[in-house]
């Protein structure tokens, strides 16, 4: 009997991370970082905003995230698209305070973080969070 009290709370526990990681997904978070690491900083635009997404190599959502971002920066002069595999790098992600891929960071020219999400980004989100940026 208490091997099936020990599945139902394993069963229940898994249900409430996929909801939590879910409803996360494509939020815009605020900055996590005053500014980025120099191995960041060399992708940057140097006039614009770049999207620095983290990815990994066993990434199944990063391929979405990829085709996102990039058809957005094609969309919009002032936004560069630049990925970055941290597959070998954990020091990377853990300096970016990054936990899950994707996550997408939005910095400026000067290395400044300005905005984040994790998971999938959502284009009318992003399309709003620049927006305020730019503004």
């Amino acid at each position: 009997m208490t091997g099936v009290w020990v599945l139902l709370g394993a069963v229940v526990l898994a249900v409430l991370a996929g909801a939590l990681l879910r409803a996360r997904s494509g939020k815009v978070r605020a900055a996590r970082t005053a500014t980025v690491p120099e191995a960041v900083r060399e992708l940057l635009d140097e006039t614009g905003v770049t999207l620095v997404q983290i990815s990994t190599e066993f990434c199944a959502d990063c391929r979405r995230a990829r085709s996102t971002l990039e058809r957005f920066a094609e969309e919009n002069d002032s936004v560069r698209h630049v990925e970055l595999d941290v597959t070998d790098r954990p020091e990377l992600a853990t300096a970016l305070r990054v936990t899950s891929t994707p996550t997408t960071l939005a910095v400026d020219p000067r290395g400044a973080e300005l905005f984040r999400f994790s998971g999938l980004p959502v284009p009318e989100t992003l399309r709003e969070q620049c927006a305020r940026q730019f503004a």
